[in-house]
């Protein structure tokens, strides 16, 4: 690897909570730009991700082969059941996730010296307390705020999410050196870490993996279709979809009779399995390949009543050509246009008119796409988000 000129070239450490995979989760997606362009850029790296799935394993390892990559994939352990397991929950939240065998071969690459430890996730930054004032980390959401105002089923689910929280801003308050998704997270994060440098760092998208798509919106037989495709299991997700389902499809399926919503992604049917039956609405859960359905969508709707963070099928739906009808937690953490890359509103009849104007209109949703591609293109490239990383580097390792 040939490096970049001026860029200085560094030893880095990166701990990732997942396998780096083009299409794999969400976050995964960026983990593949950042490994591959901190590599391409000289420097030498060392990578460790933790893996729930052992198929990834190979997938990532293919990807990124030796010697030219240095990747370490280690399957989460198996969980305890007992009370040492439950206590090491409440102690750590979320550290089951970097067995020993992941933490004792990160150890053998901390002892023989680094410039960089480049922690995602917060939960990663379990990781790295003996080591802040050489570490990084990168903050993608944060449950303080994704959980903020959601109700307590039972008192056991509110111990959790207060234990949660906690030691969210116990983590965050060790580092000096810390970089979030967003302003809004950063923000947020500065409020927990007063003593840190915060910086604003976009994800960045490999677009080759994203075509333009082409699309006959006038093929017979054709429904126009709502989309909405997110993983589930994860709170701002779930909140988008049952206010659509709840609040915004009935009126929008009254007036454009032959319109279609489709809703996709990990644990969709399980989440919302009271919405099974419903006329007109088809759930697909855990498919093997999520592109088809961005294919088959005239508009993604996605207005989730609270969710911190970039949101990555906002961006691929972006990239892909799919006009996207939003909110301000949908658009955050990126610099877009009501009414000229998205439309963006809070306001539930706001939201039924603007996806009813799409449907309506295939020239208006030519143009949103083409604006929203070329914004991503802009935002979102690797080699602009690698820039800005590496100005946070030189604060930590100047050398």
């Amino acid at each position: 690897m040939n490096g970049v000129p001026g860029v200085t070239t560094r030893r880095i450490l990166l701990v990732m909570p997942d396998p780096p995979l083009p299409f794999g989760n969400a976050a995964a997606r960026w983990y593949y730009v950042l490994l591959k362009g901190l590599v391409e850029r000289g420097n030498d790296v060392s990578a460790f991700a933790a893996c729930s799935d052992r198929e990834d394993i190979s997938a990532a390892r293919e990807l990124f082969p030796a010697p030219d990559y240095e990747l370490r994939v280690f399957p989460h352990p198996k969980r305890g059941t007992g009370l040492r397991s439950k206590w090491e929950t409440l102690r750590q939240p979320y550290s089951y996730m970097f067995g020993p065998d992941l933490k004792q071969s990160l150890q053998a690459e901390l002892d023989r010296g680094f410039d960089i430890l480049h922690l995602e996730q917060v939960w990663a930054g379990w990781l790295g307390l003996q080591h802040v004032d050489q570490a990084l980390l990168n903050v993608h959401y944060l449950v303080d705020i994704d959980l903020a105002k959601v109700r307590h089923g039972n008192p056991v689910t509110a111990l959790r999410r207060a234990v949660t929280r906690r030691a969210e801003r116990r983590i965050l308050g060790h580092y000096r050196t810390i970089t979030a998704l967003t302003d809004r997270l950063a923000a947020r994060v500065a409020t927990f870490a007063p003593r840190a440098s915060v910086h604003t760092v976009p994800l960045g998208m490999d677009l080759g993996f994203y075509p333009r798509r082409r699309i006959d919106y006038a093929a017979p037989g054709r429904h126009p279709t709502v989309s909405l495709i997110g993983s589930f299991n994860w709170e701002p997700t779930q909140s988008a979809a049952r206010r659509l389902l709840t609040r915004l499809w009935p009126e929008i399926v009254r007036r454009v009779p032959a319109a279609r919503l489709q809703i996709v992604g990990r644990e969709a049917k399980s989440t919302l399995r009271e919405f099974a039956g419903t006329e007109a609405v088809s759930i697909f859960e855990n498919v093997p390949d999520i592109m088809p359905y961005f294919y088959d969508a005239d508009v993604m709707l996605y207005a989730p009543t609270r969710g911190s963070g970039m949101k990555v099928k906002v961006l691929e739906a972006f990239a892909l050509g799919v006009p996207v009808v939003t909110n301000e937690d949908g658009a955050e953490g990126l610099p877009v246009l009501d009414g000229v890359h998205a439309d963006v509103t809070d306001d539930d009849a706001e939201l039924i008119d603007r996806t009813v104007a799409l449907l309506q209109d295939p020239g208006l949703r030519t143009r949103r796409a083409a604006a929203a591609r070329t914004l991503v293109e802009q935002h979102c490239a690797p080699g602009r988000v690698l820039d800005i990383l590496d100005t946070v580097y030189q604060s930590v390792s100047p050398g």
